[in-house]
């Protein structure tokens, strides 16, 4: 029987990416999307319409947690930053950083893995081209696979997978997979200011670009 697993499923570069390699692994997948008062919302709804074209079940879930307006993803008073390509990777932790997000995603993810039976959870966090999160490392994720796996019902009983496979993968190498994958980059929306096209100006959007160009691969959301 062909192994189920959760992927956390933004509608953005990287978790279209690792969505596509899991069905590629040959997973049977279900994806998981939480709205969390974010500003760039469209992302879920990028996240819906891929979801579609494949087929695969979807769960939406939205988190309503007020204390999550510190971060400036999600505050709609506070300025998305603009920052250099070297700034944003220079380890310092931007205002972007949403409190926990990860942990949370992965406990939700978790919880929905024991209920339906699946074995493994596959996120997209990438600790190379990244803005310096620290729920996006490799350590907090090997922590978080423990955790879960102590903490479930299948990790108990028959163990479960906590799967980062870009961890390790500049935007460059996500872009070249993701173009051999077949995923659709005209699709997929990583800009962090909601709107009808990137704004090209975010930091999300800056390493995407850079990933594309360095790749030598037309993206399709900027372009259409």
């Amino acid at each position: 029987m062909a192994k189920k697993a959760i992927v956390l499923f933004s509608g953005g570069l990287d978790s279209t990416t690792c969505l596509y390699w899991a069905l590629a692994q040959g997973y049977t997948c279900e994806t998981l999307t939480i709205a969390y008062g974010q500003k760039h919302e469209r992302e879920v709804h990028a996240a819906r319409e891929i979801a579609q074209r494949l087929g695969v079940k979807q769960h939406f879930v939205t988190l309503n947690l007020p204390w999550l307006a510190s971060s400036s993803l999600v505050n709609k008073e506070q300025q998305i930053p603009e920052h250099d390509l070297n700034e944003i990777t220079s380890g310092k932790i931007p205002s972007t950083y949403v409190p926990g997000r990860n942990l949370m995603f992965l406990s939700v993810a978790a919880s929905l893995l024991d209920a339906v039976g699946a074995d493994a959870i596959v996120a997209g966090p990438n600790a190379i081209d990244f803005s310096g999160y620290p729920d996006c490392t490799p350590n907090f994720f090997k922590a978080a696979g423990q955790a879960i796996n102590l903490g479930t019902e299948h990790g108990v009983t028959q163990g479960v997978e906590v799967l980062a496979p870009l961890m390790d993968l500049t935007k460059t190498d996500i872009v070249k997979l993701g173009a051999k994958l077949g995923v659709p980059f005209e699709l997929t929306w990583s800009c962090y200011n909601g709107g009808e096209k990137p704004c090209g100006k975010c930091d999300s959007c800056k390493l995407r670009a850079r990933g594309f160009a360095e790749a030598g691969v037309k993206d399709g959301a900027v372009e259409k």
